[in-house]
C-alpha cells in the first residue's frame, strides 16, 4: 500500500495544485467572516476527486467554513507535517496513516478529540469498527477519528485460470495447506524448467507472524520485547519464505524485477493467479482490465488461527489549529457516512463506519470483488504495527535487510530473527 500511495504522489500533486488556488484568490472568495481549515492529505487523483467532490455539499451547507486541500506526497508525509509545525504554518487538520500516526501522537501534535465527541449530540463511536478506533486512541485519548480500515487479508485470484486448472475458487473456510496445493497446482513451467505462470504472491509476510499465533512484540501499544524469535513466529516466517524457495509457486524478489512488470499486471496477464494484498488494488483491477477475478480471506493455519496486519487513516486535529471548533466539524465530514461512501463505491477503501460497511456502498455494492463484505469479519483479527516511536526505523534498519536475505533463502527464519531480536529489544529499550 505504501509503494502504491507514494506512486500516485507526484502525479497527485499536479493535479490538485490547479484546484487549490492561491492565498490571494481564497480570500477574495471567502469573506472574512469565513474560517478557513487546512486539512493535509495525501493519496493518487482517484482520492483527491472523491474527497474534494464528497465535500462540495456539506461546504454550501457551512459557508462559515472553508476547507482548504493541501496534497501532502506520501513520502516522508510526517517530516514534512512535523516541519510546518515547528514553522508555524501548520495546518488545522491532517490525515494520519496507522503508522504514521504513532510518529504524531508521540510527538503530542494532536487534540484529544474526546470532549469534543462529549459535547456533540451530531456524532458518537458507536457506529466505528473498534479494532480501528483502539489504534487512534492512546490512554483515554481519542486522538483522530478512522476515515477507513485496510487489513491485508485479501487474496485475489484470477478465476479463469482457476478454472483453466479445474480447481474450484478458495472460499473464506480454506487453510494454508490448501492455499499451498492450489498455488502448486496453478504454477506451470516450460520445458527448461523456467516458471512462466506463478501460483501466489505476497508482500504481507506480517499475516504469516500473526496467522500462525505468533508475534511481532510482547505488548503492541507498549513494547518492551520482540517475540519474533517465538516458536510459532520462526515457524510461520519460515512458510512465508519455503513459498519461494523449497515451494517455488512464489516469485523471488529478484524474479519479479526481472519480469519488468508489476504484480497487478502479472495478475491481469494471467501471470500470476492469486496474490495477496489489501483492497485499495480494486480501483485498478477495475478500470484497466476485464478478466475475472474476487477475493477469499487469507486462510488460517492448521490450528484455525486467522491474523492480518492492517492499514487504515483517521484524521486528527492539531494542536497549533486556531479553529479547533471549526476543525471539528470539518473532522466529521471527513469520516462521514457521504464521504465513506465515495470511497466504498470506488472500492478504493473499506469504510470505518459499520453502517457503510454493511449496506449498499459496500457489502451489498454488485461490483467486484464480489466477496468484500468479508473483510467486514476480517476486521475483528487485524493487529497493527507496535506502537512505538522507533519501530518504521526499526523495520527499515534491521527487519527489511534480513528478510531480504531470507527471502533470497540466504538465510533461515531462525537464523535470521537471531540475528534481529536482540537488535530490535535494545532500539525498544532505547525509547523507555
Amino acid at each position: 500500500m505504501r509503494h502504491l500511495v507514494a506512486a500516485f504522489g507526484l502525479i497527485a500533486t499536479a493535479l490538485f495544485i490547479s484546484g487549490c488556488g492561491s492565498k490571494s484568490t481564497v480570500d477574495a472568495a471567502h469573506p472574512a467572516s469565513t474560517v478557513e481549515i487546512k486539512v493535509a492529505f495525501w493519496g493518487g487523483p482517484d482520492e483527491i476527486g472523491i474527497i474534494t467532490e464528497s465535500t462540495r455539499a456539506w461546504q454550501r451547507e457551512h459557508p462559515n467554513i472553508h476547507i482548504r486541500f493541501e496534497h501532502t506526497p506520501y513520502s516522508g508525509y510526517d517530516s514534512k507535517i512535523l516541519t510546518r509545525i515547528a514553522g508555524n504554518v501548520a495546518p488545522d487538520v491532517i490525515a494520519a496513516e496507522v503508522n504514521y500516526f504513532v510518529t504524531f501522537a508521540t510527538k503530542g501534535v494532536f487534540v484529544n478529540l474526546k470532549p469534543l465527541v462529549a459535547n456533540d449530540p451530531e456524532f458518537s463511536f458507536d457506529d466505528f469498527f473498534p479494532s480501528i478506533l483502539d489504534r487512534f486512541t492512546v490512554g483515554d485519548a481519542v486522538y483522530a477519528i478512522p476515515r477507513d480500515v485496510a487489513p491485508f487479508a485479501c487474496v485475489f485470484y484470477n478465476k479463469d485460470l482457476f478454472d483453466q486448472a479445474g480447481l474450484p475458487y478458495p472460499t473464506d473456510d480454506w487453510t494454508w495447506d490448501d492455499m499451498l496445493k492450489m498455488a502448486q497446482a496453478l504454477t506451470k513451467r516450460d520445458h527448461e524448467g523456467r516458471v512462466v505462470q506463478y501460483g501466489f504472491y505476497g508482500w504481507a509476510w506480517q499475516d504469516f507472524v500473526y496467522g500462525n499465533g505468533g508475534h511481532l512484540v510482547d505488548d503492541v501499544k507498549d513494547p518492551k520485547e520482540s517475540r519474533l524469535d517465538d516458536p510459532e513466529s520462526i515457524e510461520g516466517l519460515q512458510f512465508f519464505a519455503d513459498l519461494i524457495n523449497q515451494y517455488r509457486v512464489m516469485p523471488a524478489p529478484v524474479a519479479l524485477a526481472n519480469l519488468g512488470m508489476g504484480v497487478e499486471h502479472m495478475f491481469a496477464s494471467g501471470r500470476l493467479a492469486m496474490f495477496l494484498s489489501g483492497v485499495w488494488e480494486t480501483p485498478a483491477l477495475r478500470s484497466r482490465y476485464s478478466f475475472r477475478w474476487d477475493v477469499a480471506m487469507f486462510p488460517k493455519n492448521k490450528n484455525g488461527i486467522r491474523r492480518f496486519g492492517s492499514g487504515g487513516t483517521g484524521y486528527g486535529i492539531l494542536r497549533s489549529s486556531a479553529h479547533q471548533r471549526e476543525a471539528w466539524e470539518v473532522v466529521k465530514a471527513l469520516t462521514s457516512h457521504e464521504v465513506q461512501g465515495e470511497l466504498a463505491d470506488r472500492g478504493l477503501a473499506q469504510p470505518s463506519r459499520r453502517s457503510v460497511a454493511e449496506g449498499e456502498h459496500w457489502a451489498l455494492n454488485p461490483l467486484p470483488p464480489a466477496n468484500k463484505k468479508m473483510l467486514n469479519e476480517a476486521v475483528h483479527s487485524i493487529v497493527f504495527d507496535p506502537f512505538h516511536p522507533k519501530w518504521r526505523e526499526i523495520e527499515a534498519k534491521y527487519i527489511i535487510p534480513e528478510f531480504d536475505l531470507l527471502k533470497s533463502g540466504k538465510k533461515s527464519a531462525a537464523e535470521v530473527v537471531r540475528e534481529i531480536v536482540p537488535k530490535i529489544n535494545e532500539a525498544l529499550k532505547e525509547s523507555h
